[in-house]
């Protein structure tokens, strides 16, 4: 599990949006079944909705307590969007993309 800084608004962050990408912060139980799938979905969906054009930082709640304090997470796993504004929130295991996409306020895919 990559546990990164949970610095917000980092002049890192600030570039990323400028470049167009996409800046997530994934909060999980490493305890929980269901934070392990919320890892493995997020992951993938972001591979294959946003390829090249994101960055997820995969946080342990209770390695980064004021961390989530900070971003106010009541449940695990929670997907906080934070670039582009305005931030978002996601609560569940990112098993329902359609939800996810929506929720994230990103586009549907093209139909092939």
């Amino acid at each position: 599990m990559t546990q990164p800084s949970a610095q917000q608004g980092s002049s890192s962050e600030a570039s990323l949006a400028e470049d167009g990408r996409h800046v997530y912060r994934l909060y999980v139980s490493s305890a929980s079944p269901v934070s392990s799938r919320a890892i493995v979905n997020a992951r993938v969906f972001f591979d294959a909705h946003l390829p090249g054009k994101h960055r997820l930082e995969v946080l342990d709640i209770a390695s980064h307590v004021e961390a989530a304090r900070g971003d106010q997470i009541v449940a695990s796993p929670t997907l906080i969007r934070l670039l582009p504004l305005p931030r978002r929130q996601f609560i569940g295991d990112m098993s329902n993309t359609e939800r996810l996409r929506s929720t994230l306020g990103l586009k549907p895919l093209d139909p092939v």
